[in-house]
């Protein structure tokens, strides 16, 4: 399936879809920021139309002050389904609350030898190991581990400048795959680089999707900003699902009010 650019994919193709998948960070909401206003307001426009499913590197705690405290609190949110940590973990809404559905936890022994590995590494580079750290530069978020270069806390100006065409986070990773091959090694954010067990990724995450919504790849639409290879969103392409690279937020926005233009005007025919 082709990647598409947020202006090229045709109305025609989005009106077919049933169901859409979003990375978070980059694409929603901007890196560990709440969505604002608007971005609420379509989502809430969106999932009254079709199911909305969204897949990030952040935990679900994260997901719940990014994007859960910022909805409308009478939304109905019975059509919007949570993947944290790209999909090792799985919520659901039903009975005015989130329930797990799933969390396929690291074990001990597999957190060590990630964190080990990651050390070793930011040893080997003078701009992994910045002046200044904003909050933790390593984080266990139970099913992964997560490289944050500046710290977990970092102002997005400072994030904007680290490593804006992920060339630094590249020979990272280049470095980690030889360490723990058995791993799943993606780049996310502006400065991350997520952790994994292997074949736990964002394709695993939309075959668990389709899976409970009962749907075909075909029918749905996977929206991302790090659609590229080595990125945290390019194991979508795999799956043969349809992909839209976004490039900011407002990209995200206009193709999702695109959508909810074309099933308001199915409603109103």
């Amino acid at each position: 399936m082709p990647v598409y650019l947020e202006s090229d994919i045709p109305d025609s193709l989005l009106a077919k879809k049933k169901a859409v998948i979003a990375d978070l960070d980059g694409t929603i909401a901007e890196s560990k920021l709440p969505i604002d206003s608007e971005m609420a307001e379509i989502l809430v426009k969106l999932t009254s139309h079709i199911p909305l499913a969204i897949i990030g590197g952040g935990s679900y705690e994260t997901f719940s002050k990014q994007l859960i405290s910022k909805l409308p609190s009478n939304s109905d949110l019975s059509n919007l389904y949570l993947f944290p940590t790209n999909a090792t973990a799985f919520f659901s809404f039903s009975h005015g609350t989130w329930n797990k559905v799933y969390e396929l936890a690291l074990s001990t022994e597999e957190k060590e030898r990630i964190i080990t590995a990651l050390r070793k590494v930011i040893d080997m580079f003078d701009f992994a190991r910045p002046p200044k750290l904003f909050g933790p530069q390593i984080e266990d978020r139970q099913t992964q581990i997560t490289f944050s270069a500046l710290g977990q806390n970092a102002p997005i100006e400072e994030k904007r400048l680290f490593d804006p065409n992920f060339e630094k986070r590249k020979l990272m990773k280049r470095e980690l795959e030889k360490l723990i091959p058995e791993f799943e090694i993606r780049l996310g954010g502006m400065t991350s680089i997520d952790i994994t067990r292997k074949g736990i990724d964002k394709s695993y995450g939309i075959r668990k999707i389709a899976e409970q919504l009962k749907y075909k790849i075909d029918d749905m639409l996977y929206i991302g900003d790090a659609l590229f290879e080595g990125g945290n969103d390019y194991a979508a392409i795999g799956t043969g699902i349809d992909c839209v690279q976004v490039h900011s937020v407002a990209d995200t926005k206009r193709l999702l009010m695109r959508i909810i233009t074309d099933k308001e005007k199915v409603a109103n025919d």
